[in-house]
């Protein structure tokens, strides 16, 4: 048995999942969040495949959680491997022939998965000034599980990678080119795993060739971006030198005039700082609406208030304006995919995203759409000239095939 353990970690949190990479299934999995605070949160999930035969569904999951203080990285990696040794699976039983480690950012220098070393430490510690909030958390992450897992190689896996492609006219701002090159400014783009995954996902189950492809994918979550695939290819993103431009979020303003960041400083006299946190962390539909959860904000819809339709319909009005510039720069589109927290489960958004491009020949079945069900399905009709898909995103899974390739 191959088995791979997934590596995703934050600037407070420790995200795992132990990969059964003969079925493709975690085997466990677990989050540590508030690592540093004064009460650490701890989940880990143990899972079993049902055997062939069994009257069981297919996963059997069981779950324990607990509080404890949890320091660092260093000790939260150690309580990971507690949580396996006294919940399971057994580690000794199923070794990792590798791990995989997710990093937002890549920069332009990392554009594959790549064996970390300790100068490859030190290349994705020196991207942290382009991902503040992301790159050290990862780094933290990494130095924890080479003193914890000493024996086997560990693989980086960039969100920014698949985007290597974009060609100059997308990933260049037209800023002064010595001042963008000084200070590495470019569009690189985000959920690259994500958008990887999902665009290959959708041309099998089409069983059509990706190469054949013109696809949109939307990552809808409260990270949100959309990417233009042409043969398999990302050629445009949403996001850009940060995860901070492009759609409406949960908490990011997604596109915004530059000069209201210098209006806010001349004239509300804001820092920095307090710029950024409103704009990372206080904006989206957070600041429209005052909630996250587009459940939340669908049914404040329901309830008429004002604040939640507004925040709905800016939302959906930037997706339609980046459904129709992408599709134009592809010229012409044959899949759509909806993926990610609102994009799996969201039926009122995916309908109305797409509600502008009958002209396109676009046609969702509002059976299809509304009806739950696990896997990939198709929401349009038979009839419709672009399928519309919703792909469930397996980040993880994407990460541990990439790890294994070069393990």
């Amino acid at each position: 048995m191959s088995v791979v353990l997934v590596i995703n970690s934050g600037s407070s949190s420790l995200k795992y999942s132990l990969m059964d990479m003969e079925r493709e299934v975690p085997l466990g999995e677990g989050l540590i969040e508030r690592i540093g605070q004064e009460n650490s949160d701890i989940s880990h999930t143990v899972r079993r495949v049902a055997s062939a035969g069994e009257p069981a569904p297919t996963v059997l999951d069981t779950t324990e959680r607990s509080q404890r203080p949890i320091a660092d990285h260093d000790e939260a990696m150690k309580v990971m491997l507690e949580q396996f040794s006294e919940h399971g699976p057994q580690l000794a039983e199923h070794p990792p022939v590798a791990v995989g480690h997710r990093v937002v950012h890549g920069g332009a220098r990392f554009f594959a998965p790549t064996l970390i070393d300790d100068l490859i430490e030190i290349n994705i510690e020196d991207l942290s000034v382009l991902a503040p909030l992301h790159n050290p958390g990862a780094v933290a992450g990494i130095r924890a599980g080479r003193r914890s897992f000493a024996d086997v190689p560990h693989i980086a896996i960039f969100d920014t990678a698949f985007h290597q492609t974009l060609p100059p006219a997308a990933y260049t701002y037209a800023i002064e080119r010595k001042v963008a090159a000084r200070h590495r400014i470019r569009r690189y783009g985000f959920h690259g795993t994500s958008h990887k995954y999902v665009s290959e996902q959708a041309a099998a189950f089409l069983d059509r060739p990706v190469d054949e492809l013109k696809q949109l994918v939307f990552h809808l979550g409260n990270g949100a971006s959309v990417t233009a695939i042409d043969g398999g290819r990302s050629v445009e993103t949403s996001m850009g030198m940060t995860p901070l431009e492009g759609l409406v979020m949960g908490t990011r303003s997604g596109d915004i005039d530059p000069a209201v960041v210098l209006h806010l400083g001349r004239v509300a006299q804001m820092t920095t700082r307090e710029i950024d946190t409103l704009l990372n962390k206080q904006s989206g539909m957070l600041g429209l609406a005052g909630r996250i959860d587009m459940r939340d904000i669908l049914a404040g819809v329901e309830a008429g208030e004002a604040a939640a339709t507004l925040a709905f319909d800016v939302y959906i009005h930037r997706l339609r304006a980046y459904a129709g510039a992408y599709i134009a720069q592809l010229g012409g589109v044959d899949v759509v995919s909806f993926t990610a927290g609102v994009g799996e489960n969201a039926a009122r958004v995916r309908a109305e995203a797409m509600s502008t491009l009958g002209f396109l020949g676009v046609e969702i079945d509002p059976a299809r759409n509304d009806r739950r069900a696990p896997g990939i399905r198709r929401i349009s009709t038979d009839s419709s000239s672009v399928e519309v898909l919703v792909v469930p995103t397996d980040e993880e899974l994407e990460i541990a095939r990439q790890t294994l390739s070069l393990a």
